[in-house]
Order: C-alpha cells, then sequence, then structure tokens
C-alpha cells in the first residue's frame, strides 16, 4: 500500500493527540510524520509508535513535501491552511475558519462524502455537535425527508479544551473542601464573565450574535444546511455546556414530510454506518456520555413519536466530540481519499 507524508498542526493539544492515537489504532498508512505546533510549544518531544519525535514550529515550509495536513483547529488554520495548500497538501481543517467557504467541502463521511472531490487543496471539518447530529439525521432525511429540526445540546467541558477540563476539576475538589470556587474560564476563557460549571449548567456556547443566538447554535443551523445541501429545512438549536468530562449529547425533534415509525426509524439507523442504536426502554437502556466516550460510533435512542405535528420523531443522540466529532471525522475523509484514489 502507498504510504503518505503526514503533518498534524496542534499535535500537543487534545485533537492533536487524539489523531495519534487513531492514526496508530486504524494503521493510517504514513511515512514521514512531521508533528507541528505553536512557537511556544517547539522544541517537545512526543512519543509515537516505539519512536521520538521533536515537535516543530507550524510555518508554511514546514508543509513541503506533505500530502495530508490535519489541523487540529485554532486562528493558525486561517493563515496556514492556504500555505499548506499552496504547496500540494490537501487540508483537513477542524477550525471554523472554512466551513461555510462555498469554495470549500464541508464534510462527514457518511452523510456526504461524494462533497469530498470537490475540494481545491482544502476540505472543512463540520463542528463537532454537527457531526453527531447529521449522523443521526441522515438515514432518516433520505427515507423521509425532514422539514424542521429543534436541538438542544448538553456538550461536554473538553470541547473546551483542556483548561476546561481541569477547572471542572478543580471546582469539584474546592466544593468538596468547603474551599471558594475560582471560575476564569467557562462559558470562555476570552468573555468578561466566568462562571461555574461544577454542578451548573450554562446555556452560552461561544459568543453571542443575531437575534441572541449564539455562534454555536447557528453553527448547527448553516452547518447541516450544506453538509444536507438543503436550505429548506427549518433549524433552531440551543446549546449548552454541562459537566461533563468527554461526549456530548443531543436531544433532537424531526418534523417530517410524510410518515416514518419509530421502528422504521430504529431500523434504518441501526443500519447505518457508524451508529449504534442503543433504545429498550424496558431495560433502561439509552445511550449516555459516560459510556460513549472514546468510542468511534454516534449512538442513538430513546426514539418516540412526536404526536404533536403529524409526522414527528424524538431521539437522544450522544457521540465522543473529540472522536467522531473531531478527530476521527478527520481521518476518515484521508481514508476514504486514498480508497477512491483521490489523492
Amino acid at each position: 500500500m502507498k504510504k503518505y507524508n503526514v503533518a498534524i498542526v496542534g499535535a500537543t493539544g487534545a485533537v492533536g493527540q487524539e489523531f495519534l492515537r487513531l492514526i496508530e489504532e486504524r494503521k493510517f498508512p504514513f511515512n514521514e510524520l512531521k508533528l507541528l505546533a505553536s512557537e511556544r510549544s517547539a522544541g517537545k518531544s512526543i512519543e509515537f509508535m516505539g519512536k521520538s519525535y521533536i515537535v516543530e514550529e507550524a510555518t508554511p515550509e514546514a508543509f513541503n513535501n506533505v500530502q495530508f495536513a490535519l489541523f487540529a483547529g485554532g486562528s493558525i488554520s486561517k493563515t496556514l491552511a492556504p500555505e499548506a495548500a499552496k504547496r500540494g497538501a490537501v487540508v483537513i481543517d477542524n477550525s471554523s475558519a472554512f466551513r461555510m467557504d462555498p469554495e470549500v467541502p464541508l464534510v462527514v463521511p457518511e452523510v456526504n462524502p461524494e462533497a469530498i472531490k470537490k475540494h481545491k487543496g482544502i476540505i472543512a471539518n463540520p463542528n463537532c455537535s454537527t457531526i453527531i447530529m447529521v449522523m443521526a439525521l441522515k438515514p432518516i432525511y433520505d427515507a423521509a425527508k425532514i422539514k424542521r429540526i429543534v436541538v438542544s445540546t448538553y456538550q461536554a467541558v473538553s470541547g473546551a479544551g483542556k483548561e476546561a477540563i481541569d477547572e471542572l476539576t478543580d471546582q469539584v475538589k474546592a466544593i468538596m473542601e468547603n474551599r471558594p470556587v475560582e471560575a476564569n474560564i467557562l462559558p470562555s476563557a476570552s468573555l468578561p464573565k466566568h462562571y461555574q460549571i461544577a454542578f451548573n449548567l450554562l446555556p452560552h456556547i461561544d459568543v453571542f450574535v443575531e437575534d441572541d443566538y449564539t455562534k454555536e447554535e447557528m453553527k448547527m443551523v448553516h452547518e447541516t444546511h450544506k453538509i444536507l445541501n438543503d436550505y429548506s429545512i427549518g433549524i433552531t438549536a440551543t446549546t449548552v455546556r454541562v459537566p461533563v468530562y468527554r461526549s456530548h449529547s443531543e436531544s433532537i425533534n424531526i418534523e417530517m414530510d410524510g410518515p416514518l415509525s419509530p421502528q422504521e426509524a430504529k431500523q434504518l439507523l441501526a443500519e447505518f454506518p457508524g451508529i449504534i442504536v442503543q433504545d429498550d426502554p424496558a431495560e433502561m437502556l439509552y445511550p449516555m456520555p459516560l459510556y460513549t466516550s472514546d468510542r468511534n460510533e454516534v449512538f442513538v435512542g430513546r426514539i418516540r413519536p412526536d404526536k404533536t405535528v403529524p409526522y414527528g420523531l424524538n431521539m437522544w443522540v450522544v457521540g465522543d466530540q473529540i472522536r467522531k466529532g473531531a478527530a476521527l471525522n478527520a481521518v476518515q475523509i484521508a481514508e476514504y481519499m486514498i480508497e477512491h484514489n483521490l489523492i
């Protein structure tokens, strides 16, 4: 099998580290591996598959002779991704920089792989919450056209980075030890106010935009339209940060154009690649973040009718946002390109 030179940008962060785990787990055919990060992280040593790699500073020249450039996300994508593409690399980017660019495909391989062929050097990974949602929507959308979606998310703190994980831990310890609780990270470190996440929920992810929606909520709207290539669907979202370490959960209400029973939906979802149906109320079987962390699949349960509309369904969807919601989706795009001779 042909092997490829791979660069990982943001190699020292959570998604970068997940890239490495997945490359080893999935036996991705790499030849040379470049681990890139900011100037601050350059010089660090990372052990991977029995070899020591020195993290290099991410510069335009670092992408010379690279076939795949996996970007873990962040503002660096905006400047460096075009430089990598200019040098012949296929960039698969986890940031929001290019998602809504009409020239850049926005891809979930199980949902819209045909879009990959249209790339001009950069392919965008959708937002983690969007990926998890469209995985569950796609088989239903194909069977009974979706008219409207109401989604509420329950997003783990790891979606806000390692600092948010540490802060949740520190806050729980402080409460248990009857010490003052400090909050410096959530909803976002860049915002002027911060709130405790331990034993709390924050209905605020990213910044507020038009009509008092958050940017995270509007990402789910716009990205879903683009991925399904259907701008007629009514979509409204509420995104909430919860005191869970890993794996995002979503309550999704769907209104359809025609009939689709919960039993038919379960069958369609069970047959869809990358989905596991966990739905047995009598046995108290349903997806939970604790048990879906570090799993590649998206889990769906609580599939039941919405009797307030002619054709409606409710379902509960849970997925590891660092795996399928980020690193795995990007690696799958690269694997698809190799398998279909697109590189």
